[in-house]
């Protein structure tokens, strides 16, 4: 398989998947502040010009993070990633969703890309904080979702890398994580397939972490 990736972006928590399934691939570093993505040859595989992609096998690309873990969880390694009842399966795909969609797509998004939200300079601030609110309220209600559990449907699967990612975002902008959701994102950083990720990526593990929790948002 081709995987098109980003260090550090949202296709570490596949990347992250690939490895816990001892996956054979070989990664391809799509560089996003160049503008790569845009480019006719990885247009030609992903007209999205989005990340990540992944070729499969048979030749065909998988676009999507979610469509993407839904598809290694199910095929790969006899599916031991994938929840094995429907209420696994059920919250996995909620998380995931939730993740993509909310934390990411709205949060992050706006702190990351604020421009995309607004041109004018004078607004730019305003975006960004809307950005971190959204994240924080919507961290909070993982939390809640959490308390109790080492990992979200209670065993490993698919969608702890996939919660992972937006933690590690949280933890490299100074965004503090509520406590269910800083234990989670440290049992992860202790995982051999996270740390290998991690500094394939270019970042130090032993340095993540460790920022003491604050109360979670309310609401």
């Amino acid at each position: 398989m081709k995987f098109y990736m980003t260090p550090g972006s949202c296709s570490t928590g596949i990347h992250i998947l690939l490895e816990e399934l001892d996956e054979i691939f070989e990664a391809h570093v799509v560089n996003l502040p160049a503008g790569d993505n845009f480019k006719p040859d990885y247009l030609a595989i992903n007209p999205k010009g989005t990340i990540p992609a992944l070729v499969r096998p048979d030749g065909s690309a998988l676009t999507e993070l979610v469509a993407i873990a839904h598809w290694l969880g199910r095929t790969r390694a006899r599916g031991r990633l994938w929840p094995q009842d429907m209420e696994g399966e059920t919250r996995a795909i909620e998380v995931m969703s939730h993740v993509a969609g909310t934390i990411h797509g709205h949060g992050f998004a706006r702190i990351f890309t604020t421009q995309a939200f607004s041109r004018a300079q004078s607004e730019q601030e305003s975006v960004r904080a809307l950005g971190q609110l959204i994240v924080e309220k919507n961290f909070a209600v993982l939390a809640r979702q959490m308390e109790g559990r080492d990992f979200v449907t209670g065993v490993y699967s698919v969608a702890d890398p996939v919660l992972f990612y937006v933690e590690f975002w949280a933890d490299k902008t100074g965004i503090a994580l509520p406590p269910p959701l800083l234990a989670h994102y440290r049992r992860l950083l202790a995982r051999p397939a996270v740390i290998r990720v991690l500094k394939e990526e270019g970042y130090d593990p032993s340095r993540l972490g460790g920022a003491t929790p604050e109360p979670a948002p309310a609401g």
